[in-house]
């Protein structure tokens, strides 16, 4: 898959605001990666749960209520079988179980259990922690502005790669 569509081609001489960013955003990426951010919320959190583990947990944490495999997949963006091995050794661990789907028999639905809300809980108030002292200078205006444009960024990203797949 390439980040180009049919039909639309690649411009000689991009924008410089947009030109601008992508290294930005590489830069943020590696810092991400480099500095093991997942990694070390993970472990303030007393955890040891990979990264797959940690996104399936965070999902079903985060989401009004119990969900499907193929919900969470979606969510994760990646295909069901991936979920499917994620909640097993999350279950293994006590920190997800299945509940039956109210309408349909056939099928169950993921929650997290009280160990796996406080395993959360854990996590996400150590990268809370990081991402408040990294922004600390920041005014809440700021922090606002940039709220609001990495879920428009996000948003727009996501469903422009969903074409792709279409």
């Amino acid at each position: 898959m390439t980040p180009e569509s049919p039909g639309s081609p690649v411009p000689e001489n991009p924008p410089a605001d947009l030109l601008a960013v992508l290294p930005r955003i590489t830069q943020l990426s590696s810092a991400f990666n480099r500095g093991r951010l997942v990694e070390r919320a993970t472990e303030a959190a007393g955890l040891t749960l990979d990264r797959p583990a940690m996104g399936v947990l965070l999902t079903v944490r985060t989401a009004d209520g119990p969900l499907r495999i193929g919900e969470i997949a979606d969510r994760l963006q990646v295909v069901g079988p991936h979920v499917t091995r994620q909640v097993q050794a999350l279950e293994k661990r006590g920190l997800v179980r299945r509940v039956g789907d109210p309408h349909d028999r056939r099928a169950s639905l993921i929650e997290p259990t009280e160990a796996g809300t406080d395993a959360a809980n854990r996590y996400v108030t150590s990268l809370l922690g990081w991402f408040a002292e990294a922004l600390t200078d920041w005014s809440a205006q700021d922090r606002d502005h940039l709220a609001r444009l990495l879920t428009r960024l996000a948003d727009d990203v996501t469903a422009r790669l969903a074409r792709f797949e279409e």
